[in-house]
């Protein structure tokens, strides 16, 4: 038996006891434990305070979300036309704390993870096209640093959300419970 008969022995039984379901659940806890948090904190500055506050967009989402449109409008959120701008601040903010919490139950997972990888790419867009950020936080990718905010630390974020949409949320899941219920 030779090394390459070894190696393809020993790692097809580990995917086979541990592929299933094994990924999508540590994927999650890897975005609850990494990224959870910074999204729903964001979310919360695009708010109200409290718990009615939750149905109301704060002024603070418009400057985050599409800040040239504000200006535009003399840096008032209030003179931003309700379509399609309003529209587009609504989903932004509620999908930034509804995907995230789908993802970590475990709920419509692929289409959540999906949704986030959408709302990456746009965040990183409005990031350097509207709040101006500066080429150390973009990055390059192919470089000696590891670490800038945009291309490389959410180039692994996408890599974590896409291994969710291929494989699923993973055994412990309201995916898993509600296909069980199903069949």
């Amino acid at each position: 038996m030779t090394l390459t008969d070894l190696h393809g022995r020993f790692f097809d039984r580990l995917d086979a006891m541990l592929g299933p379901w094994l990924p999508g659940l540590l994927a999650r806890l890897v975005f609850a434990g990494v990224l959870l948090v910074y999204y729903l904190k964001s979310a919360g500055t695009k708010v109200g305070d409290g718990i009615a506050g939750f149905f109301s967009i704060a002024d603070n989402a418009y400057f985050q979300i599409l800040p040239k449109v504000v200006e535009a409008h003399g840096y008032d959120a209030s003179q931003v036309p309700f379509f399609p701008y309003d529209i587009i601040v609504a989903a932004g903010t509620y999908a930034e704390f509804a995907l995230p919490l789908l993802i970590v139950a475990g709920l419509f997972t692929r289409l959540a993870a999906l949704g986030m990888i959408g709302f990456v790419i746009i965040q990183s867009y409005v990031d350097i096209t509207a709040h101006g950020v500066d080429a150390a936080t973009i990055g390059h990718w192919f470089d000696a640093a590891p670490d800038s905010a945009i291309l490389d630390q959410r180039a692994l974020w996408v890599f974590l959300l896409l291994i969710l949409v291929l494989r699923g949320a993973g055994a412990i899941s309201l995916d898993r419970l509600f296909a069980r219920g199903r069949g």
